[in-house]
């Protein structure tokens, strides 16, 4: 597979190359985001638990795509659960409830965390030459940017800004 690593032969075989990491991230964070979305509580429950079911429908568009990349790259992507935990970056989290502040903290450290990871593939793509793989994570990039402006602007209904434990608004 073509990695957009500086080390491509050590990438191929390695569970450090950014797209394996990307694509491991992405099932991790389809399990996280269903709990997420399953637990919320509060006010804002609706909202927040259409938005969670909206972003883990549009990441697991991405999770067939990126695999599907690695495939067109000659490459194998990683398939066992416990290989996606090994290799993955975003946390899993057990379930309870979650207050709505803190699925919305929750979920905009990790679309920043993925929004980097994306930067990272794209720029290594670019400078591969990869221009297919650099588009592709062009589009995710720009999907990052709008949700994070999205969940910033959810945080903000809220008198302390989705920061506080102690006010009295949605948490």
């Amino acid at each position: 597979m073509t990695c957009p690593h500086a080390n491509n032969q050590a990438c191929e075989t390695s569970a450090v190359c950014p797209v394996k990491v990307y694509l491991a991230n992405l099932a991790v964070l389809n399990a996280k985001l269903h709990n997420l979305h399953w637990n919320v509580v509060g006010r804002a429950f609706i909202q927040v638990h259409e938005y969670t079911e909206g972003l883990y429908d549009e990441l697991f568009e991405q999770f067939d795509a990126v695999a599907e990349a690695m495939k067109m790259r000659g490459g194998f992507p990683p398939v066992r659960l416990s290989e996606f935990l090994k290799i993955a970056t975003v946390e899993e989290l057990d379930a309870r409830d979650f207050s709505v502040s803190e699925v919305l903290q929750i979920v905009t450290e990790d679309v920043l965390k993925m929004q980097a990871l994306a930067k990272e593939i794209r720029e290594g793509a670019d400078k591969m030459g990869d221009y297919l793989l650099t588009a592709q994570f062009d589009g995710y990039l720009e999907s990052y940017a709008k949700r994070v402006w999205f969940l910033k602007a959810m945080q903000k209904d809220c008198c302390c800004g989705g920061e506080e434990q102690s006010c009295n608004c949605h948490h």
